[in-house]
């Protein structure tokens, strides 16, 4: 047997091409004995970090078991531009390209495969990435190629008839390749005559083959084989064939559909000996490919950014004739007083690790002027002199960023935080995470906490004992975290600036949709697969398809089911689950490097969804990505930054005052009552039930209170929040085990909280170093028993050096285990609960305000915005609709203290109307009448159809007319709106003509109004629903408030619930109503028709399915607008079965049920509380209302201990939502229903 091993493979990262793990492929290859193999996923090097990693693990393993090492061969098949890839023209056949293989022999050749790679995309691509022969000419150092199936240029060209352009390809290629240039030879033949195959490919692959051969030795080139792997196994050929029906959107069964000849499965070197056992030489040759090929290593150091330092503070060449190498190495190799730490060996060590002297002094030069500025700060926030503590601080902290080499990273981050604020009016967090607790940050002004205050570790975020690179996360407001971006992009370069990859796999449920889809299982079957894999495994077991089966009988049942479209999906499913199935980009993940991306990982391009740009972006994901030595920065979009900059901006408009949020105060009382009271509804953080609840007990007075309520409240602490709030209440209870553990514990009432009390308490009481105490930090949170148990050791040995007991020492070791997993990052609570104390501090002191702001960034959550509304109300806010003469843009507070709709924020709008509207408003005065409106206003920036998104909005209400009036139709047959639009056009110019005249007055236009015509009357749920369309929301009224008392008396279930079936599951009967928003009405791929009902009622939305004959007794009751109660329960689906289906049971419309099933009303009086005005007003409200249902008052006497009921025999009421509201808002009375 020949030895032989695969240049041509296929990965997942051959996005819905290929379905070969990396793993998998690999470990088949050692098992078979192949010495290597190399990855050539199309057009991208996706996989290759992930190839790369797990061939260095793999020979560890081999190396540990005294077997030789297994060589990755790092490469891409690209597609080369039939002219250049600049070209362009879809009719010249510019999209496709040539296939060719790309193969790095050495880190060099790996270097000029990414620069291809990448131009390929920036520059190349179109409908996918492309490169062409001027660039293979420029790169072609150290890289191996071979031609490729047969959709390369030369096997192309002899299949096309084109003998002598398939030899100038080849001499072309073999004269910038030399004896790296390979022809390669593929053998598909389909030999089942059962299977349904790609039967054409094997005929034209022998026709190539031939001349390949005859080439090879007329031009001596040498042949390689190949079996372009697509899968791993045999087996996986007709889950692989299920995938390219996903990639091309076809059905299995489409007679046109791709087809391949399910014989691309990555072969043993037994079965390609088999294949090609007449051409022995093109066996032989992959292995000589294989030794031409270095092991080398892709991994690098840090790749620092370079920061432009001014001019005027010196420069790069004045430090190398300032400072001698000796100087350099005494001051990088000593601590931070000057006292030697290490050898000379293991400091030559760390200098050859910072990158030699040439980089010494770069990064010298950059940490002198980053000392510079963080002495600036420094004096700026703590005065001057700096307090020994401070100064101390600074001076550990600055030594240690220069001595490993990142004081350029925090110059970068200062500056772009910084321009942020300063130059682009960007909202800023305070920090967040581990950052928060470096005071060089803080006197930067990366962050605005104060780390000496709270106690915040430096050593948490950087220290000489972390691998990993500082990592600053930075929140801005959602509308600058953009503008940041750009001035990074532009101030740094666009080439040395990209966003990181991610990979959507197919995870369980989707792998069994995507694969039933194909198989055109019927909807409803795969709905039922997919509910019923449970969100978690039993007993830790890992979520996968294969375990879930293990778990739940109706997977089981389906894998063994006789019908083969059900077996076939869970079959082929779990041979999918895993594949890559897309690419995105990273939420907030920024790499900012020194050099173009391209030459140190390979790139590609996404779409920015906000902007339609292409944006650079990593091939390598953020996981792996900064082995490569790039730098990454998280950029993230905080919404409550958003809503705090907005609400300072409506402050400013309806006081004048300018609140600067980093200056306010921090023991505001208002602020705390607000805590107090649990009144958190709309602030950050601590707004959750359970949280207010938790508040309420508190009472929170300091914000060191906040800091911990905010770690606490997660699982697992959150046991200790009544114990810590019982010592709050009693001091006595508090208790230290050793005295002098107050200094940290004093703010938590002696409850350890935090991982940074954990690592002080280890300095305190037993001596450790800095380092140490990280290190314990790291153990105990991650339960890493070998260090723990070291630590451990140190610990007493520390501890009773410093004259404490053994036994009190165990007890503090153990209660730290019992809480070190669940402690939390202090740094992290404390910013963001900074953050949420300014919340609360505007919505205390400016409630309108801050909830108008709140409102205007939730405007498409109609959840959010009906919360919002309701917490507005109880706090006596009013929202209303919007209004031509008081709406701003946006939500805004009017000189009354309401709420009004902001007109940017009405569909069909827009910013441009909306500011045309409010300027002349602002300049000219408000709009009198729609006849003043349209005189003034700029008709080409608010048309016909902002006028009518106006009209249905509410907007023109002020004036008088009747919504529907404005639709009415005059005598000529004219819409007064057109009419309105005409008459203020013509207006316009009169007056333009007027100013324009020697002698004209623009005062003397006279210009009839028109008559405003009658329409037919809207209903009310017509109006509200026209108005529902534009605002997203009801707002003058809601079309269920008659029925309120019927959903909150009468249901048992909210619509928002019907989301999560198996909670609702629990129930077995439930009654719902609301109103109907939508209707879809289909058919399953079975035939049969379906409709999928989305219901809303004043908590939100729910979908409800009906399917069969379900749906077509109850369709004629569901229409949109219609609003309804349902009842229905759960019923088992199948004998044996945990699966349950919802099952309707009883529809009716509202005012039906509100006719039928109130059979009387009971108004509850208190008749200490009543008095003479409460009784009148509610005659009043019941003589108002006549209706149907039976009235009843139920007389509470304090004296006696039964209240007694009487009939009301002459008056009989319709209930409203009026006499709802007043009974709930006079403390003398309640109501009973039925």
């Amino acid at each position: 047997m020949h030895n032989f091993v695969h240049l041509h493979v296929h990965t997942y990262y051959s996005i819905l091409d290929g379905q070969a793990s990396i793993k998998r492929l690999v470990d088949k290859a050692v098992a078979n004995g192949m010495r290597g193999m190399a990855v050539t996923d199309h057009g991208n090097m996706m996989g290759i970090k992930e190839f790369f990693n797990y061939c260095k693990k793999k020979n560890k393993e081999l190396k540990d078991q005294g077997k030789p090492e297994f060589k990755p061969i790092l490469g891409c098949e690209m597609y080369v531009a039939r002219r250049t890839k600049e070209d362009k023209v879809k009719e010249k056949g510019d999209q496709g390209g040539y296939h060719l293989i790309v193969l790095a022999k050495n880190y060099h050749g790996y270097k000029n495969l990414i620069k291809l790679v990448s131009r390929s995309w920036v520059d190349g691509f179109y409908m996918r990435p492309r490169t062409d022969r001027a660039d293979l000419e420029k790169y072609h150092e150290d890289l191996i190629v071979c031609s490729a199936c047969i959709a390369g240029e030369v096997p192309a060209k002899i299949l096309r008839g084109d003998m002598a352009g398939a030899e100038e390809a080849i001499q072309w290629y073999k004269n910038i390749f030399g004896d790296d240039y390979y022809l390669e030879l593929q053998r598909h033949e389909v030999k089942d005559p059962t299977i349904r195959a790609n039967r054409e490919t094997f005929p034209l692959q022998q026709k190539a083959n031939a001349e390949l051969i005859k080439l090879a030795d007329k031009y001596g080139i040498k042949l390689i084989c190949t079996n372009d792997c697509h899968f791993v196994d045999e087996e996986n050929a007709e889950a692989h064939d299920r995938l390219l029906c996903l990639s091309t959107n076809k059905d299995l069964d489409d007679p046109n559909r791709l087809l391949y000849s399910k014989q691309e499965w990555f072969k043993t070197q037994e079965e390609m000996n088999e294949v090609f056992a007449d051409i022995p030489e093109a066996l032989e040759n992959t292995c000589a490919v294989l030794d031409k090929v270095e092991q080398y290593d892709i991994d690098h150091g840090p790749i620092m950014p370079f920061f432009p330092i001014p001019e005027d503070f010196g420069t790069e060449e004045e430090y190398r004739k300032k400072f001698t190498e000796e100087q350099l190495f005494e001051e990088f190799t000593r601590d931070e007083n000057g006292n030697e730490i290490m050898s000379r060996e293991e400091g030559e060590a760390k200098i050859k690790k910072l990158g030699g002297y040439d980089k010494i002094y770069r990064i010298k030069f950059e940490a002198d002027y980053l000392a510079k500025l963080a002495y600036e700060g420094a004096n700026k926030l703590y005065g001057t002199p700096l307090s020994e503590e401070v100064e101390e601080r600074i001076k550990f902290e600055l030594h240690i960023m220069k001595t490993m080499g990142f004081p350029g990273y925090f110059l970068i981050v200062q500056d772009f935080i910084n321009s942020a604020r300063d130059q682009l009016g960007v909202m800023v967090g305070p920090g967040r995470g581990s950052a928060a607790g470096s005071v060089v940050a803080y006197c930067l002004g990366i962050t605005k906490i104060d780390p000496i205050k709270y106690d915040l570790l430096f050593e948490r975020f950087l220290n000489p004992d972390r691998i990993s690179l500082p990592d600053i996360d930075t929140d801005f407001d959602d509308d600058g975290r953009g503008k940041v971006l750009d001035w990074v992009t532009e101030k740094y370069g666009a080439d040395k600036v990209a966003h990181i990859i991610t990979y959507g796999t197919m995870a369980t449920k989707l792998a069994i949709k995507d694969v039933a889809r194909v198989e055109k299982l019927p909807l409803d079957e795969s709905n039922r697969l997919c509910k019923a894999i449970p969100d978690k495994l039993p007993d830790g077991m890992k979520m996968n398809l294969t375990n879930a089966i293990k778990c739940v009988k109706e997977l089981r049942d389906a894998e063994a089911s006789p019908d083969p479209k059900l077996h076939e999906t869970i079959e082929y499913a779990k041979m999918l689950e895993g594949n890559v199935r897309n690419t995105g980009i990273h939420a907030c993940g920024t790499i900012i490097c020194r050099d173009p991306i391209s030459d140190w990982v390979p790139v590609s391009t996404a779409d920015d969804k906000e902007t339609g740009n292409k944006l650079l972006c990593t091939q390598y994901e953020g996981s792996v990505i900064e082995e490569t030595g790039l730098i990454k920065m998280d950029f993230l979009g905080l919404k409550t930054l958003s809503i705090l900059k907005e609400a300072v901006e409506n402050i400013k408009l309806t006081t004048g005052k300018t609140i600067d949020l980093d200056n306010i105060p921090i023991d505001d009382p208002q602020t705390y009552q607000l805590y107090s009271e649990g009144r958190t509804i709309g602030t950050f953080q601590f707004e959750s039930a359970g949280m207010q609840k938790y508040l309420r007990e508190l009472h929170p007075t300091v914000f060191e209170d906040l800091i911990a309520m905010n770690a606490l409240y997660r699982p697992g602490p959150m046991d200790y929040i009544p114990q810590f709030i019982e010592r709050k209440k009693d001091p006595t209870k508090i208790q230290y085990d050793i005295p002098c553990m107050e200094k940290y514990l004093k703010d938590t009432y002696g409850i350890t909280v935090y991982q940074e009390q954990v690592m002080l308490l280890s300095r305190q009481l037993a001596g450790f170093t800095r380092g140490q105490s990280d290190t314990l930090r790291k153990a105990m949170g991650k339960k890493l028993i070998e260090k723990m148990n070291h630590l451990e050791g140190l610990f007493y040995e520390g501890g009773q050096k410093n004259g404490h007991d053994v036994k009190v020492l165990k007890k503090i070791w153990e209660d730290w285990k019992k809480f070190a997993s669940y402690a939390f990052n202090k740094s992290h609570a404390t910013c963001y609960s900074w953050v949420a104390y300014q919340t609360a501090y505007l919505k205390a002191h400016y409630p309108a305000e801050y909830m108008a702001a709140n409102m205007s960034r939730n405007v498409t959550n109609i959840t959010e915005i009906t919360k919002l509304m309701d917490e507005c109300k109880a706090i006596g806010i009013e929202t209303l609709g919007p209004d031509i003469n008081e709406s701003r843009r946006k939500f805004s507070v009017n000189n009354k203290g309401a709420i009004r709709f902001g007109l940017a924020a009405i569909k069909g709008m827009g910013s441009n109307a909306a500011e045309a509207i409010i300027n002349e408003r602002e300049n000219n005065g408000t709009y009198t009448n729609i006849f003043d409106f349209v005189q003034r206003v700029n008709l080409s920036a608010c048309n016909r159809k902002c006028l009518e998104s106006l009209v249905l909005s509410g907007g023109l209400d002020s004036f008088g007319i009747k919504r529907e009036n404005y639709f009415g139709i005059n005598n000529k047959g004219e819409v007064f709106l057109d009419t309105l639009i005409r008459y203020g056009q013509l207006y316009q110019q009169e007056i333009s003509q007027a100013k324009n005249s020697l002698f004209g007055d623009e005062n003397a236009v006279e210009i009839a109004t028109p008559a405003i015509p009658e329409n037919e009357h809207w209903s009310n749920i017509e109006m509200l629903n026209r108005e529902r369309d534009l605002v997203g929301i009801y707002l003058s009224a809601h079309p269920l408030d008659e029925y309120e008392i019927i959903l909150n008396n009468l249901c048992n279930t909210h619509c928002a619930e019907l989301e999560d079936k198996k909670l609702l599951s629990s129930k077995q009967k439930i009654t719902f109503g609301g109103i109907v928003t939508d209707v879809k009405s289909k058919f399953t791929k079975n035939g049969k028709p379906c409709g999928f009902i989305t219901l809303e009622d004043f908590q939100g939305s729910g979908e409800l399915a009906l399917f069969g004959e379900e749906w077509g007794k109850w369709k004629g009751i569901l229409d949109i607008g219609c609003t309804v109660m349902v009842k229905a329960q759960f019923v088992q689906k199948y004998r044996d079965s945990q699966y349950k289906e919802l099952k309707i049971t009883d529809i009716q419309y509202l005012q039906t049920v509100k006719d039928n099933q109130i059979d009387k009303f009971t108004i509850v009086c208190n008749s200490e509380k009543i008095d003479t005005q409460i009784t009148s007003d509610l005659l009043s409200l019941l003589n108002k209302y006549p209706g149907k249902t039976e009235l009843y008052f139920s007389i509470n006497d304090n004296e006696s201990s039964r209240p007694f009921t009487m009939l009301s025999k002459k008056c009989k009421i319709n209930i409203n939502k009026e006499l709802i509201n007043f009974i709930k808002h006079e403390e003398a009375l309640d109501y009973i229903l039925n």
